[in-house]
């Protein structure tokens, strides 16, 4: 890759920005000062550093949010504060993209990367990736309520869900509850509530596939992926 590529893709200016840098002897390669823009590297191997502070280079970023109410799941937006606008510069500057979506009012888990194909996989309806949810509800859940999901419900347009798995945590005049899913249509908790009869108060992802909310992270913040939880989603496979 070309040194001037690299630093710009990184963030440290526009790529006239970076070529003054390179001009000036701020930037060396293996302790080897680089004044030509056009010289490649290799991010993997060599040793860059800027002003003797070194350079990392990451293809791929891999970011867990809590996401926070009022905020919405797209890279940009002309009215609504998105996910990407909560990401500092360094990490904003690879790109990323959430995985996936969450509704504007709900809470939670969110994956946050650049890397097209782990996304893809994650969110192929082929694959059934199981997503499960916290959720309050405004009335009585039953264990009527636990067989029709098993069953799977009809919702407004007429859809036939594949099966839920809701488990009740707590029942009455308003209900706790978590429920397992395995599709991602439009709306779908709020909708399978509404075909029992009952509406969602609260709803928070609490896992996607073999990733769990860091329950540290308050609303609105984000932290990498651990090594570890990268390479279980990368292995992971539906059972």
């Amino acid at each position: 890759m070309r040194i001037d590529k690299m630093l710009a893709n990184l963030g440290f200016g526009s790529r006239k920005e970076v070529k003054k840098l390179l001009k000036d002897g701020a930037v060396k390669v293996n302790d080897r000062v680089i004044k030509d823009a056009k010289e490649h590297v290799e991010p993997e191997k060599d040793t860059v550093t800027l002003h003797g502070e070194a350079v990392e280079y990451k293809e791929f970023i891999y970011l867990m949010m809590n996401k926070p109410p009022g905020v919405i799941s797209a890279t940009e937006d002309n009215h609504d504060q998105t996910v990407i606008d909560l990401l500092e510069m360094e990490d904003a500057v690879y790109s990323p993209f959430p995985v996936g979506r969450l509704d504007k009012d709900t809470e939670g888990l969110l994956l946050i990367t650049n890397d097209g194909q782990l996304s893809h996989r994650l969110l192929s309806p082929k694959k059934h990736v199981p997503k499960t949810y916290f959720a309050v509800i405004d009335q009585e859940v039953t264990d009527e309520d636990v067989e029709a999901f098993r069953q799977g419900v009809v919702l407004d347009d007429g859809y036939e869900t594949k099966p839920g798995e809701l488990k009740i945590l707590k029942s009455g005049p308003r209900s706790d509850i978590e429920l397992t899913i395995t599709e991602g249509k439009f709306h779908q908790v709020k909708r399978m509530f509404e075909a029992v009869g009952k509406k969602v108060v609260y709803l928070k992802r609490l896992s996607m596939g073999p990733l769990e909310l860091d329950e540290s992270l308050e609303l609105g913040e984000y932290r990498e992926l651990t090594d570890e939880e990268i390479q279980s989603l990368m292995e992971y496979e539906v059972k």
